[in-house]
């Protein structure tokens, strides 16, 4: 049996990644030329610029990094558990995130590293924040998970394995999300340049005001069960 997955996971899972994809494509195109939604890539630039002695490149990628780091750690600061469960503090966390990315455009229209720090915590505290829901990897700022989730039910396929259904659709649409971003995000910053991060800044807020009001729903009468958890679990996936 496959994990199952209420649909305000799907909604914004596929609302992050966007947003992810957004905020990624607008460092990458700014004034530094930096991605900021994941670390594999900054990494092994870091380790290039450590062999080669550019000093300014290792400060630079290593701010990345650890802003990166202290954005999920606010958002384990916040939410205080690493399994995606409704009635948690996400809208805070979105919240916050919303801020992030709002104070990163003067800094990025001044040219400043800080922008990209900025936005990187904004990051790390996304990518923190949803993680897991029923043993499924849940990432909304980088796809390679997502990539190899596809490739893992692709081959169990293959050899005449139950395909897990939910879980493949999740990546697709993550995929696609993010890939939707990216477009949408270098649209905006050829007509917008740096102001361009108050749209993904504006949809984070929103989608924090969507769950607030959707948990308070949920978890309200005839939703809610006894222990004060709501029912948001969808029938079994089917095979």
């Amino acid at each position: 049996m496959g994990v199952q997955l209420p649909r305000w996971v799907w909604v914004g899972a596929v609302t992050l990644a966007c947003i992810a994809g957004m905020v990624n494509v607008i460092g990458y195109l700014g004034f530094e030329h930096q991605a900021v939604s994941h670390l594999t890539g900054t990494t092994s630039l870091l380790g290039a610029a450590l062999a080669g002695g550019d000093w300014r490149a290792v400060r630079h990628l290593w701010a990345i990094l650890i802003a990166f780091s202290l954005g999920a750690m606010v958002s384990g600061l916040i939410i205080q558990d690493s399994t995606l469960r409704l009635g948690r503090r996400y809208g805070v966390a979105l919240a916050v995130e919303a801020l992030l990315l709002a104070a990163s455009v003067p800094l990025f229209m001044r040219q400043e590293l800080n922008g990209a720090l900025l936005a990187a915590m904004a990051c790390g505290l996304q990518n923190a924040m949803v993680t897991t829901y029923s043993g499924a990897i849940v990432r909304t700022t980088h796809l390679s998970g997502m990539f190899t989730d596809l490739g893992i039910g692709l081959g169990h396929a293959l050899r005449g394995m139950p395909l897990p259904v939910r879980r493949l659709m999740l990546s697709a649409l993550i995929i696609s999300g993010f890939l939707a971003g990216g477009i949408l995000g270098a649209w905006l910053f050829r007509a917008l340049h740096y102001r361009a991060l108050l749209i993904p800044s504006a949809l984070t807020g929103l989608t924090g005001i969507g769950y607030v009001l959707y948990r308070h729903w949920r978890l309200s009468p005839p939703y809610r069960q006894p222990g004060g958890q709501a029912d948001v679990q969808e029938p079994p996936e089917p095979h």
